[in-house]
């Protein structure tokens, strides 16, 4: 199980390799745009999941919301801090 710290880590190492081939680089080379739109798709997943499946597909759902926030975040430059000082 990877904490939210230790995912955003290996977010941002995806991030700085050139070479890596992976879902993760390929999205954040998409852009803002496409981050944004998977952001919107698995929020609206998340909203189903929680009104019509059960709490083990609500958790995944979850996961991979916020995953592709983490995305995001790595997109704009927000780091986990950034976030702590807004609590």
């Amino acid at each position: 199980m990877k904490s939210f710290e230790s995912l955003y880590a290996e977010i941002v190492t995806k991030a700085d390799a050139s070479a890596v081939d992976s879902n993760t680089k390929n999205l954040l080379d998409q852009g803002v745009h496409a981050i944004g739109k998977k952001v919107v798709e698995e929020a609206a997943e998340v909203w189903m999941a929680a009104e019509y499946q059960s709490k083990e597909d609500l958790a995944l759902e979850i996961s991979q919301l916020i995953y592709h926030l983490q995305v995001l975040m790595v997109a704009k430059d927000i780091s986990i801090s950034d976030l702590e000082e807004r609590f």
